[in-house]
């Protein structure tokens, strides 16, 4: 059993937001999937205040070492989030950690009063990887700005609070260090990497957004030395991903300090993939393969 932020998880291995459908997962497969469930948590698709469409297609390029998204954050919106997919989320056998993300602090701290006000609700990641209006960068990217940000939702928080960082900044150590600072009571990464492809007939960008997200084995490496840059800097429990498709990558992460590591690209591939490596993982700790520890309070 782990203890994540007072959260008692039966292995480390969880999703990435957005990149497992739990309720479009159960019309699949039945109840069948609540009996042997991939993830020891279950992380939400973000929400955000209102409703969005997401971007035109194509959303989606296979790239040699893995895919790049422009999705756009298809969802609900808050009260749609409250009313229609939490009551279904809530019959899952894990911890629920919901996903906001907002373009102001306003937006950031009503979805964090609603989302933090529900039962059902475990714990809160914040995705910061949205641009603020001041700067120009993402607030994610800021030092500044996420401290900022942090600072003002934090009392709005009675569940843990988790920041989704960007790897699209320059010290993503030093934005770390800024949450903590200001109360998260943990950080995840890495988040996706910018990226875009051509049309190969016609030479312009491929996706309806223009630009996407690199997630996948191509940024396995980049992960690795985030999370360990990070790690060095801040003592909150660090969830880790980018790249996991086996149970030995999700061992090298929790070597370079994560307490948890979340699975995302795979899931599209094989969507047990987080029973497998969970498995895996297992496999290589009761060999004796060093990991790091696994209370990550």
């Amino acid at each position: 059993m782990i203890d994540f932020c007072g959260l008692q998880l039966d292995h480390p291995i969880v999703n990435g937001s957005g990149t497992f459908d739990a309720i479009a997962a159960r019309r699949a497969f039945g109840d069948a999937l609540l009996a042997d469930f991939p993830f020891s948590a279950f992380v939400s698709k973000t929400i955000t205040l209102a409703p969005r469409a997401g971007n035109p297609p194509p959303r989606l390029w296979e790239a040699p070492a893995g895919m790049i998204n422009s999705i756009g954050l298809p969802n609900r919106g808050l009260q749609g989030y409250l009313e229609h997919d939490l009551p279904q989320l809530a019959e899952l056998p894990v911890a629920l950690i919901t996903n906001v993300m907002g373009s102001t602090v306003d937006e950031v701290a009503q979805l964090v009063e609603a989302v933090g006000a529900r039962d059902e609700v475990a714990a809160i990641e914040l995705n910061v990887s949205c641009p603020n209006v001041e700067t120009g960068l993402d607030i994610g990217a800021d030092p500044l700005s996420l401290a900022a940000l942090v600072r003002a939702v934090r009392p709005l928080a009675r569940k843990p609070l988790i920041v989704k960082l960007t790897p699209n900044t320059a010290d993503v150590a030093a934005v770390a260090v800024a949450a903590e600072s200001e109360g998260a009571d943990a950080v995840s990464l890495v988040n996706t990497l910018r990226a875009m492809a051509l049309d190969p007939h016609g030479g312009g960008a491929w996706l309806g957004g223009g630009a996407g997200g690199l997630s996948g084995p191509a940024i396995r490496n980049v992960a690795l030395a985030q999370v360990a840059a990070v790690a060095r800097r801040v003592s909150i429990p660090i969830i880790a991903m980018g790249g996991v498709a086996a149970g030995s990558h999700a061992n090298d992460l929790l070597c370079v300090g994560a307490a948890l590591v979340a699975v995302g690209t795979e899931n599209f591939r094989d969507p047990c993939a987080g029973s497998r490596i969970a498995a895996e993982l297992k496999s290589l700790q009761i060999a004796g393969s060093p990991s790091s520890s696994m209370n990550a309070s």
